[in-house]
C-alpha cells in the first residue's frame, strides 16, 4: 500500500488544477492554492474551476483555499504552478511556512529577467532546508483531462523527489520519466515558447509541412546550441521536455504562444494579441531575455534574433524570412553550425 501524502499545488490555472486532481484521485490529501478569494470560494463550492476548466470534475480528496498557509504548513510536497513573473514572490510568501526537508516543484515554463535564472533556481535562492525539482513535458490540460496518453518529465538530482512524484502524480493515462538534469529540463521548457511564435506566424503566412519541418529543426539545433553553452546536457534536448514539448507547443493551436505568433502573421499588433489572448503567453518575454542572453554569449540563434526584430523593433516580417532564408548554411546537426 502506498503511503498517503498531503500535498499542496499553488496555481489555479489549467494545468496546476489538473496535476492537483490527479494527485488527489491518487488517495493523497490534496490542496489547489489560487491568489483569488472570490475565485477559489466558487471552485471549492462548485466543485470545478470554471475559469480554465469547465465542466472538469474536482476529487473529493482535493481542497481549493486562498489561504497559502493553510495549504503549505503540513505539505510533505508543495508544487508552484504560477507564471514566472509571480514566481519568486510566491515562493518567498511560502518560504516561512514550509516544513524542513518538503519536496518543492515547480511546473512554470519561463526565465526570470535580467538575471537569467530558471524557476528552479530562484527555488534555490529563496528556499532553503528543501529538496527541489522541475516537472515538465508535452502537456496541455485540456488532454490530460480527458485522459489521453501523456508524457511528461521529473527532473531532480534527489532520487526520492523523483519517486515520490512518480508515485503521487502519475495514472493510468500520464505517465512520467525521470531525468537528472534539471537545468536542462527547465531550459528545454522555457526555450520552446519563442518558437512557437514563429511556427504559428509561419502558420498564419500560409508556408506548409516543408516550412514547419525545416523550423522545428532548426530551433531545436538552436536551443541544443544555448543549452551546451549553459551547461545543460544537450542529449535531454532529444526526450519529451525537449522535442517532444518543442513538437506539441509549435504543432498545435491550443498552445498560446502558436496562436500569438499566428495573430501576429495575420498583421495583428503584439499588444493587441497578447490582450485578446488573455492568458501568459511566456515566450514574448523569454524572447526578449534569451536575446539579449544569446548576443552577450555569442550564440547564434537566428531565429530569435529574427523573431525579436519583427516583435520589438517592428521590421517586416516577410523581409526578415527572406535574410534567414538567404543567411549563411552552415552543418545540419553541428551544435555550432548555423540557420
Amino acid at each position: 500500500m502506498t503511503e498517503r501524502l498531503t500535498l499542496a499545488v499553488l496555481g489555479g490555472g489549467s494545468f496546476g488544477t489538473a496535476i492537483a486532481n490527479i494527485i488527489a484521485a491518487n488517495g493523497n490529501n490534496t490542496f489547489l492554492w489560487m491568489r483569488d478569494t472570490d475565485r477559489a470560494n466558487k471552485a471549492q463550492a462548485a466543485r470545478e474551476n470554471p475559469e480554465y476548466l469547465p465542466g472538469y470534475a474536482l476529487h473529493d480528496n482535493l481542497t481549493v483555499t486562498d489561504d497559502l498557509a493553510l495549504a503549505v504548513a503540513n505539505s510533505d510536497v508543495v508544487v508552484i504552478s504560477v507564471p514566472s513573473k509571480s514566481f519568486r514572490e510566491v515562493t518567498k510568501r511560502v518560504a516561512p511556512h514550509l516544513k524542513p526537508n518538503t519536496i518543492v516543484i515547480s511546473t512554470t515554463k519561463g526565465i526570470e529577467g535580467e538575471s537569467f535564472l530558471l524557476m528552479s533556481q530562484i527555488l534555490e535562492q529563496e528556499l532553503s532546508n528543501v529538496r527541489i525539482g522541475v516537472l515538465s513535458g508535452p502537456n496541455f490540460a485540456s488532454e490530460i483531462i480527458q485522459n489521453q496518453f501523456t508524457g511528461s518529465v521529473i527532473a531532480s538530482e534527489h532520487d526520492s523527489v523523483i519517486q515520490c512524484i512518480r508515485q503521487a502524480c502519475s495514472s493510468q493515462t500520464f505517465r512520467i520519466y525521470s531525468n537528472h538534469d534539471r537545468f536542462g529540463v527547465e531550459l528545454g521548457g522555457a526555450l520552446k515558447n519563442i518558437y512557437a511564435i514563429i511556427t504559428g506566424m509561419a502558420a498564419a503566412l500560409g508556408c506548409g509541412s516543408n516550412t514547419t519541418a525545416m523550423l522545428l529543426t532548426r530551433s531545436l539545433a538552436e536551443m541544443s546550441r544555448l543549452a551546451s553553452e549553459l551547461g545543460a546536457d544537450p542529449k535531454t534536448f532529444q526526450g519529451l521536455a525537449g522535442v517532444g514539448d518543442l513538437i506539441l507547443t509549435c504543432t498545435s493551436d491550443q498552445s498560446r504562444n502558436y496562436r500569438v505568433g499566428y495573430a501576429l502573421g495575420k498583421g495583428k499588433k503584439l499588444a493587441e494579441t497578447l490582450d485578446e489572448i488573455g492568458q501568459v503567453a511566456e515566450g514574448v518575454n523569454t524572447l526578449r531575455i534569451v536575446r539579449s542572453k544569446a548576443e552577450d554569449l555569442g550564440v547564434y540563434m537566428p531565429l530569435v534574433a529574427g523573431l525579436y526584430q519583427i516583435l520589438f523593433e517592428d521590421r517586416d516580417i516577410l523581409k526578415v524570412v527572406q535574410g534567414l532564408m538567404t543567411g549563411e548554411m552552415s552543418s545540419d546537426v553541428d551544435l555550432q553550425g548555423g540557420m
